[in-house]
């Protein structure tokens, strides 16, 4: 099988009848999935076009998965986007050949310029031509893009990964065989589509046959709803960013209830407090299994992972574990030497679970896809994630900071040049810095100028920067500390916000 539409259509054919997913306005089965991904894939054929994005402008929902998949149907690759997103800078990059929109984001589709906006309950009643279609499968081969996500870039434009079906199948056959995910899985899924830890569940479900459950947001602020609602849906793997997890715990909602259905606990994402994962562990039976997962969306989702599998103190810090399996992963230190056991360096990945590169960005790419430094002998890409490691006396990976100024909140890998670069555009403002308080997961920022204040640079960068971007705290200073280069000095900055939140 070369492509991930051949492994979707053997769980069809294994599976017809078994629900994909299910979110709160309609169910479709495996056979009704493919049937409405195929019309969606031949009205798309009519653009003549192969190994082009398809941008998807929908919320999560089993209709958003169908048009993403018919994207690939017609031989081209899909893109998620979401309406926090800096729409306009990843079009630039982007140029999709077009965008499909729901009723519900039709409005907001109708105000994005130069591109083709397609009605997806139009799209998806078109007739399927099977013909097309196999001719237009033909010539695939397993490297052809699957998809492209965008993340936050240092520069303040977002970067597009691209991820081929190679590594897509790769990436999830391993997750599949790791975690036992079958057709009597059930997923409680979390994580937006347009967010890299989707991939995992996605997939998975795809090529085993499983069920995926999309849980709506709201529950996630009621965390008693939410519980009745896996219950009542039977979910048993979860795969959810920590901050999902720490409300669960921070309100106390298994105090008293249970989740009896669930067996698997998987997170990604973010650092994942033991605090709150240990009051998880005390009101969950000892056969849950608790795993720790970690990866970049250029290894498509996952390099490393850890299986929870003894006590820890709510003070201390919870391995990133060991490479997956068919991934390959060293630490390598600034002199380019192998870090010994205890040494830091940078986590660099190779294998099949790669991602191609980065779309209409081939400095970037080049940055980070770089030669083994490891292997002088013939040519083999690997990708320097920029995470800071070292192995503890267990031999396992522990994850300690990022190289560069990226951070990691609320379960999104974020720039902090990207907020930077939005607020310096807003009126007003002569220099801005941002740190980061991990302690308390606030992005606080800094900055100099005019008449400025908290409420007019969080309406100045609100067009800018997704929701989940906008700084926590403000300080306006009356000048800004720099060093001996004239940039100004971050580390001068942290010690000042150390001092003042003792």
């Amino acid at each position: 099988m070369i492509t991930v539409l051949d492994f979707l259509e053997k769980s069809a054919a294994a599976f017809p009848d078994q629900i994909i997913c299910e979110d709160a306005e309609e169910a479709l089965s495996f056979s009704e999935f493919v049937a409405r991904a195929k019309r969606i894939g031949t009205f798309l054929c009519r653009y003549h076009v192969a190994h082009h994005p398809i941008a998807v402008f929908m919320d999560n929902t089993a209709a958003s998965w169908t048009a993403m998949m018919g994207a690939v149907y017609s031989g081209n690759f899909y893109v998620v986007i979401d309406a926090m997103m800096p729409i306009k800078s990843i079009f630039e990059t982007l140029d999709p050949v077009a965008v499909v929109v729901d009723k519900k984001c039709a409005a907001q589709g109708e105000r994005l310029e130069d591109v083709n906006v397609l009605s997806y309950e139009e799209i998806a009643s078109v007739d399927v031509d099977e013909a097309l279609l196999a001719l237009v499968r033909s010539s695939m081969i397993d490297t052809d893009p699957v998809y492209t996500l965008f993340t936050s870039g240092s520069t303040g434009i977002p970067k597009g990964t691209v991820v081929n079906h190679a590594s897509v199948i790769k990436y999830a056959q391993w997750y599949i065989g790791a975690f036992g995910i079958d057709e009597n899985t059930v997923w409680g899924s979390q994580t937006p589509f347009y967010f890299s830890m989707s991939v995992s569940t996605m997939f998975s479900t795809m090529l085993a046959g499983a069920r995926l459950i999309v849980i709506p947001k709201q529950f996630f602020s009621f965390p008693v709803k939410l519980i009745e609602f896996m219950n009542e849906k039977r979910i048993n793997t979860i795969y959810w960013v920590p901050s999902a997890m720490n409300m669960v715990a921070n309100f106390k909602a298994l105090d008293g209830r249970e989740l009896p259905h669930l067996k698997k606990v998987l997170f990604a994402g973010e650092v994942m407090p033991m605090k709150q994962l240990n009051y998880w562990r005390t009101h969950m039976p000892k056969d849950t299994l608790f795993v720790n997962l970690f990866g970049p969306t250029e290894t498509t989702d996952i390099a490393t992972y850890y299986i929870v599998n003894r006590p820890f103190r709510d003070d201390e810090t919870l391995p990133i574990g060991r490479a997956c399996a068919n991934c390959a992963v060293m630490v390598i230190k600034e002199d380019g030497t192998l870090a010994k056991d205890g040494e830091e360096g940078e986590l660099v990945v190779r294998g099949s679970f790669l991602a191609s590169g980065y779309y209409n960005n081939p400095e970037k790419t080049a940055d980070v896809f770089t030669q083994n430094p490891m292997n002088t002998a013939y040519p083999e890409t690997v990708y320097r994630t920029g995470d800071i490691v070292k192995t503890n006396s267990y031999g396992e990976l522990v994850y300690v900071t990022r190289k560069d100024f990226q951070i990691k909140h609320q379960g999104y890998r974020i720039e902090l040049g990207e907020i930077e670069a939005a607020v310096s555009a807003v009126p007003d403002v002569f220099e801005c810095a941002c740190i980061y308080d991990e302690t308390n997961s606030l992005i606080v920022l800094y900055c100099t100028g005019t008449d400025l204040s908290a409420k007019k640079l969080i309406e100045g960068v609100r067009d800018r920067l997704p929701k989940y971007m906008i700084p926590n705290k403000f300080f306006i200073l009356e000048s800004m500390p720099h060093n001996a280069n004239g940039k100004i000095d971050k580390k001068e900055l942290k010690r000042q916000y150390t001092e003042s939140v003792k």
